[in-house]
């Protein structure tokens, strides 16, 4: 297969007619119905079947489509790259969700407004996740908690957050494990890096966390303190984010629980013109935002 076949293919699917993709591709009709019989033929397998007069995917098209889409993404990028790394194609991004849900938004922005011919895509999942996504090659890069020393990963700094413990409302303060002891513990799944940073707090005062409840978002662990139920760990930017903030008790940790480090981490060899660009956005934004806090102070 041609990527020029791909591209009729693509249009074909997404117009559901052969005459508005010609349109849409300025080439005439027949030209586009002879590049695809000869796909078809070459694959073995229909690509459309007709249906009330337009033209829908078969099951090997609808496949096909998938397929297509990534490896014209791919071309475009690496078009744009050996003719001066401009940005294009596919980028994956991993994301923690407190990273994704504070962080991220202006960033995304800025990138999109920038570098249009990029689709970006944000995934989000625990900290463990992100890193196996990132090894195996399904994410470009990633936000993760850190600093890592991991041989094949390279990466950059974000922000630090401040970790906080949210009880109850009435809650007396907080001042280690022990002050929570046998409560139950609002979290995320076991591959989240600050439940591991939780554990680890409980066991450093030789104290049993207790029974942990896995909940997948910030709103529900919060909901849940809020009506007395247990206890969960966040960042401070997480949880000023949050409707009903108000109405727990907050408790930051000490010593080197105190905070943790986001990182936007990737395989090394693999920067390309995509990446590149984010981190550049990322830097200038940290710029700005330093230079802000100063202009405050």
């Amino acid at each position: 297969m041609e990527f020029s076949q791909l591209r009729i293919f693509q249009a074909v699917a997404q117009e559901g007619s052969i005459t508005r993709a010609a349109e849409r591709l300025h080439r005439v009709p027949s030209n586009l119905s002879t590049r695809l019989k000869q796909m078809e033929e070459q694959l073995g397998v229909e690509l459309f079947v007709r249906e009330r007069q337009r033209l829908q995917l078969s099951p090997a098209g609808k496949v096909l489509l998938g397929y297509s889409s990534r490896l014209l993404a791919l071309h475009d990028e690496a078009h744009g790259a050996v003719q001066g790394g401009q940005p294009a194609g596919d980028f994956v991004l991993g994301s923690m969700y407190s990273t994704g849900a504070v962080h991220l938004p202006k960033l995304l922005a800025r990138y999109h407004k920038a570098y249009p011919m990029v689709n970006l895509q944000v995934q989000s999942a625990p900290s463990g996740e992100l890193l196996e996504g990132l090894i195996t090659g399904r994410l470009d890069a990633a936000f993760v908690d850190g600093p890592l020393s991991i041989d094949t990963l390279d990466g950059v700094q974000l922000c630090e957050e401040k970790l906080v413990l949210i009880c109850e409302a009435d809650h007396p303060p907080v001042r280690g494990p022990q002050d929570v002891i046998g409560r139950s513990v609002f979290t995320f799944r076991r591959s989240c890096a600050y439940r591991t940073r939780l554990e680890s707090w409980f066991s450093s005062a030789q104290v049993a966390m207790g029974r942990a409840i896995e909940i997948e978002s910030y709103q529900g662990m919060l909901a849940c303190v809020i009506a007395g139920s247990g206890v969960a760990l966040m960042s401070q930017s997480m949880l000023d984010s949050l409707p009903g903030k108000d109405s727990v008790s907050v408790h930051p940790l000490t010593g080197h629980f105190a905070t943790a480090t986001t990182w936007l981490m990737w395989r090394k060899g693999m920067l390309g013109a995509n990446l590149n660009a984010w981190i550049d956005l990322q830097q200038d934004g940290k710029a700005e935002l330093q230079q802000d806090k100063r202009a405050i102070a």
